[in-house]
């Protein structure tokens, strides 16, 4: 698919492209791509949304632009639950991440369900999502919607979206590393939270460690509850994609990294409960510092160290020599070396000592002081 391009458009990629690669943090990335993609593609409304790189679900910083709150749970229960067209995990393995809704059913957008329940209610008629994927991994997600009465997103559009889509995910990517003021003091925190969710996805009970560690999260969307705790739309599609396991109509992880005010790492999981009778019931969440181990990972991946190196900085972590190592993966020391050499610069360290501090402490600096914005116009 080709599509031909003037001066003038491709200029204006190239400048997106420049604003992209210098956007001090996620938010500001977000905010700065759509207010000059959406000269190069009018929409409407959009959502611009970080992911675990490693799951591939929903999590902070959030931009929502000319979106209510309400409806967001309708959203992932159906992008989880209900429908197949353009599903964000589809696309997170496809040749081409960008697709929309339109195109993808001949022109039917009544075949999807996303469609029936979010986007018709709305005043919406098509949404054009991409995944924001590098290195084979999702980063982000971008959903952009035009209104009714304005004409469908088309190949070209998709292209565009398309040309940014690495771009905007390397540079995700980067935020993941840790800054130079990250906090090393060690800070326990509060223990395990939980929550427990009905079959409606309704907050039934949580424990006073989950009302600390949600007050510690940064803002986003969100729904109130009667019990005077705001859930993040993040913790509902975890638990959403929980109860989809649980059913046989998921086969992912129901896991996901957010950040903490301040930059710490937290892991969120659910499983969804059966009764005696072996029906599903409730969904509980478990809300918790997460682990050096979970957290290793994903700064493996910010600063693109290979598999041998990889291996080699795991090695390191755990307090081998060169020549432990060389026998161990039946290298060269001289090998070895090479391989350590190329990790620090890559990390930007000079020591074994600095490199296990920069890549497997818990705290990071946060991507922002504020992580979720909603805005209109």
């Amino acid at each position: 698919m080709t599509v031909s391009r003037n001066a003038s458009t491709t200029h204006a990629i190239d400048t997106l492209l420049t604003a992209i690669g210098a956007a001090p943090d996620a938010l500001a990335l977000f905010a700065t791509a759509s207010e000059q993609l959406r000269r190069l593609i009018p929409y409407d409304a959009s959502v611009w949304r970080a992911t675990d790189p490693v799951t591939g679900m929903m999590t902070s910083p959030i931009r929502v632009e000319n979106l209510t709150e309400e409806g967001c749970s309708v959203y992932w229960e159906s992008e989880l639950l209900a429908e197949n067209i353009n599903l964000f995990r589809d696309l997170a393995r496809a040749p081409l991440p960008v697709a929309g809704l339109r195109e993808a059913t001949g022109g039917l957008p009544g075949r999807s369900t996303l469609y029936r329940d979010f986007l018709a209610p709305r005043g919406l008629d098509d949404e054009l999502r991409a995944v924001l994927r590098v290195g084979g991994h999702p980063w982000g997600q971008v959903s952009l919607f035009r209104a009714q009465g304005a004409p469908p997103f088309g190949a070209d559009d998709t292209l565009v979206v398309k040309e940014l889509s690495a771009a905007m995910a390397r540079r995700l990517r980067s935020f993941t590393e840790p800054s130079a003021s990250a906090d090393p003091t060690p800070s326990h925190g509060p223990g395990p939270g939980l929550l427990l969710f009905d079959a409606a996805g309704g907050l039934l009970s949580v424990n006073d460690e989950a009302r600390e560690l949600l007050d510690d999260i940064v803002p986003g969307p969100s729904t109130p509850t009667p019990l005077g705790v705001a859930v993040p739309a993040w913790m509902h599609s975890t638990a959403s994609k929980a109860r989809a396991i649980a059913a046989g109509w998921d086969k992912g992880v129901a896991r996901v990294r957010v950040r903490s005010k301040g930059g710490r790492w937290l892991a969120c999981h659910a499983s969804c409960l059966r009764g005696a009778d072996g029906e599903l019931g409730a969904s509980a969440v478990v809300i918790e510092r997460a682990s050096i181990s979970e957290v290793a990972p994903l700064m493996v991946k910010a600063y693109e160290l290979t598999d041998r190196e990889l291996e080699i900085t795991q090695h390191i972590a755990r307090g081998l020599g060169t020549a432990e190592m060389a026998g161990k993966l039946f290298l060269s020391p001289h090998t070895v070396r090479d391989h350590v050499k190329a990790i620090f610069e890559k990390v930007r360290v000079s020591s074994r000592g600095e490199l296990v501090a920069k890549l497997f402490t818990e705290h990071y600096a946060p991507l922002g002081e504020e992580s979720e914005q909603r805005v209109w116009g």
